[in-house]
């Protein structure tokens, strides 16, 4: 039981290392945290939207429960994410977090997914967005725990 992260594109900048680092010494199982950061295609719209999904489903496990970021998904309160990702380590699965390149990912990822999960209507920078799934997973686990890092 584990978070773990695919997302296409260059290596984390310092900034979002230094973040997503610290967040990450916070998590304990089964949040531990684990990224696979795959490489952009050096095709452009289509062609680079299917090669890197053939490679992000490469990488995910047959029993994976799978999580795809996606602006279109549903909104969810954090509250409502801590109690989506406990269900999922309570029936044992590895959540995996898809996170896609600049194209986005094809049908074939979307059909894939048991949730597709907006962190907002913005479009916001892949390595932001890495950093703030680092903090929100690190807010599950603190809900799920019933810890007081989360204020309503």
């Amino acid at each position: 039981m584990s978070v773990k992260v695919l997302a296409v594109g260059k290596k984390h900048e310092s900034w979002v290392s230094e973040g997503i680092d610290r967040y990450a010494k916070r998590l304990k199982k089964p949040f531990d945290l684990t990224w696979q950061l795959l490489p952009h295609s050096s095709r452009e719209g289509d062609a680079a939207r299917q090669e890197e999904s053939a490679r992000i489903l490469a990488k995910v496990g047959e029993r994976d429960h799978v999580v795809l970021l996606d602006e279109r998904g549903k909104n969810v309160d954090s509250p409502g994410l801590a109690r989506h990702l406990q269900s999922r380590f309570d029936l044992g699965e590895t959540v995996t977090v898809v996170i896609g390149g600049a194209y986005g990912v094809d049908e074939s990822v979307h059909a894939r997914a048991g949730f597709v999960w907006s962190l907002s209507k913005l479009v916001f920078p892949h390595q932001l967005v890495r950093l703030l799934l680092a903090e929100q997973l690190y807010r599950a686990q603190e809900i799920a725990g019933g810890r007081p890092y989360h204020h309503v």
